[in-house]
């Protein structure tokens, strides 16, 4: 009698749980290994670097030695990509920005080598870099997407929103929460005008729900639209339904069109209570309501919000580009960028003789 195949064994009690077990060992060992690969390979390309720094300022060498340099490299290692002339320069660059080898075991050394090339073109600064590198490794950005969050501003309009938080909420709770807010929400994505009503925009939240995620940020996942709850018998519909799993609550947003007004809040505290009251049990922490409006007074929104028991935010929405599609296309690209950051570090050296 043949042998049966291996799926059709039975299989004994608990085997199911074991086996989903050993694959998510699997998993996390696959992903332990890819990270030491980069991690490795990007402290491999920062000593490079360095390497290149401190020759052509102690030994006088000139950019043509990193022709020789890329050739000989690639010789040695024909299966290796990355030795090309102009990585090399980008390794040099890379450890003039970071002087301290330490720093590839932050959140640097840990980003793919693309994402790097992306925070060396895009951002001048140390701590703007840093910032950046933090939040795509967290959110586990990919490489456009981190384009997209530097080209927008996200370190600017994190923590923006006009909230009651740190009046309302437990330390440290109102400080994640003051972080988990933006103001204003780039919602260009809708392809909408400014002239969209607030049910037009909801449907295309919900459409693009993976791009509004990802505007709203790490730590949030959608619950639903009109979620349904029922409070005294009477039927309620939540517009917009979030859970946040770092601060372990729900969030309801509401999308106002035009300028916040005061009565906005009304119904937005009813839904907070019905939601804690009907929805949230024990282990969930207060929920945050979210207003986006069109544009608000500052002062008026911190008035509204002043003598609140509930927590509350205010923030405004952008449904077009910031820049004209005509100035967009005469943008550089992170390519032109790239070229332009690499033909400036040929300049400086390029006067030294090989």
């Amino acid at each position: 009698m043949p042998d049966q195949p291996p799926s059709l064994i039975p299989a004994p009690d608990g085997y199911a749980d074991w086996l989903a077990d050993l694959k998510k060992r699997v998993y996390q060992a696959q992903q332990r290994a890819a990270l030491k690969v980069n991690t490795e390979l990007i402290r491999l390309y920062w000593d490079i670097g360095h390497d290149i720094l401190q020759r052509q300022s102690d030994q006088g060498w000139g950019s043509k030695v990193l022709e020789r340099l890329a050739a000989d490299l690639r010789n040695e290692f024909p299966d290796m990509k990355g030795f090309s002339r102009s990585n090399l320069f980008h390794m040099r660059s890379f450890a003039e920005a970071w002087p301290q080898d330490a720093i590839v075991q932050q959140a640097v050394g840990q980003l793919p080598w693309s994402h790097n090339l992306m925070l060396l073109s895009k951002l001048k600064d140390t701590e703007t870099r840093l910032w950046y590198a933090q939040k795509a490794l967290e959110g586990g950005w990919s490489r456009n997407v981190l384009a997209m969050q530097i080209d927008t501003g996200a370190h600017k309009r994190l923590g923006a929103a006009t909230t009651n938080f740190s009046e309302v909420l437990p330390k440290p709770d109102s400080d994640l929460a003051v972080q988990s807010l933006k103001d204003p929400y780039k919602l260009d994505f809708l392809g909408l005008g400014d002239e969209a009503q607030e049910r037009e925009i909801e449907r295309g939240l919900i459409e693009h729900v993976e791009e509004f995620l990802l505007e709203l940020g790490a730590g949030f996942a959608f619950v639903g639209r009109q979620v349904h709850v029922e409070v005294g018998g009477d039927d309620f519909f939540i517009d917009l339904l979030f859970y946040h799993v770092k601060l372990h609550c729900y969030v309801v947003v509401e999308v106002k069109t035009g300028k916040f007004k005061p009565e906005h809040l009304g119904q937005l505290r009813f839904y907070l209570a019905a939601v804690d009251g009907e929805m949230a049990d024990e282990r969930d922490s207060p929920t945050i309501g979210l207003l986006l409006c069109q544009s608000k007074n500052e002062v008026v929104a911190e008035y509204a919000l002043r003598d609140e028991s509930q927590p509350l935010g205010v923030a405004e929405y952008q449904l077009t580009e910031s820049l004209p599609e005509s100035l967009k296309t005469n943008l550089p690209t992170i390519e032109q960028i790239e070229r332009e950051l690499e033909d400036g570090i040929e300049d400086k050296h390029e006067g030294t003789n090989g």
